[in-house]
C-alpha cells in the first residue's frame, strides 16, 4: 500500500484532483473536513480548546466557527495552539483511516497544510496543485464570495507555491490550460508501478 499526500493552496483545485482520485478508485482521507468533525467530536480537542479561549467557543456540541476564525487569523500564537491540539488527534485518526483501508494498494489524503503541519512524514509520495495565483483568486471570489483582500491575505498566510513545488515528488497543473485527466492518471500510474 502506497499513500499519496495531495496538498496545494486555497483556489488550486485539490478537491478536484481528490475527486479524480476517487472516481479512480482510490479512498482519499480530507484533512479538512475530518479535522473539522474531530474539532465538534473529540473531547480531547474540545477540552483544551475550551480551557484556552473559553466555553463560549462551543455552543452545545457545536463549535462557533467564527468565533474560532477570528481567534486564529491574524494571531499567530492561537493559530499554532490550535493546530498543535487538532493536528495530533488527525493523525491518529488517518493512521486508523489507513488501516481500515489497508486492503488498496494506493490511498490519498487532502491536505492544504500538508508540509506545515508535518503530514508529509505519513505519506509515501507529495503531489502539489498549481495554478497561478490570479485564477486562484478568482476561482475563491465565484465559490466563497470572499473579498479580495480576505484571499490575497490568505493566499499569503500559506506556504507560497514555489516551495510547496520544490517540496513536492510530483505537480498537477489546474490552469485551465492542461487538461487535470491526462496528468492525474499519469502520476497514479507512475506511483503504482514504482517500487
Amino acid at each position: 500500500m502506497k499513500v499519496i499526500g495531495l496538498t496545494g493552496g486555497i483556489g488550486s483545485g485539490k478537491s478536484i484532483i481528490s475527486s479524480l482520485l476517487s472516481i479512480m478508485g482510490i479512498p482519499v482521507y480530507i484533512a479538512d473536513t475530518e479535522s473539522k468533525r474531530l474539532t465538534e467530536s473529540s473531547p480531547d480537542i474540545r477540552e483544551k480548546l475550551k480551557k484556552r479561549f473559553g466555553a463560549d467557543l462551543y455552543v452545545g456540541d457545536r463549535l462557533n466557527k467564527t468565533l474560532l476564525a477570528s481567534l486564529i487569523f491574524e494571531n499567530e500564537a492561537n493559530r499554532n495552539f490550535v493546530n498543535s491540539v487538532i493536528h495530533p488527534i488527525v493523525r491518529i485518526d488517518f493512521e486508523e483511516w489507513k488501516t481500515k483501508h489497508s486492503s488498496f494498494p494506493l490511498l490519498a489524503t487532502e491536505a492544504a497544510i500538508l508540509f506545515e503541519s508535518g503530514f508529509e512524514d505519513s505519506v509515501d509520495v507529495t503531489i502539489t496543485a498549481a495554478a497561478p495565483e490570479e485564477l486562484r483568486i478568482r476561482r475563491v471570489e465565484l465559490r466563497e464570495g470572499w473579498p479580495r483582500t480576505s484571499i490575497i491575505s490568505r493566499i499569503q498566510s500559506q506556504l507560497s507555491e514555489e516551495e510547496r513545488i520544490r517540496r513536492s515528488d510530483y505537480v498537477i497543473y489546474n490552469d485551465d490550460k492542461q487538461a487535470l485527466i491526462p496528468q492525474v492518471e499519469k502520476i497514479v500510474e507512475t506511483i503504482s508501478h514504482s517500487t
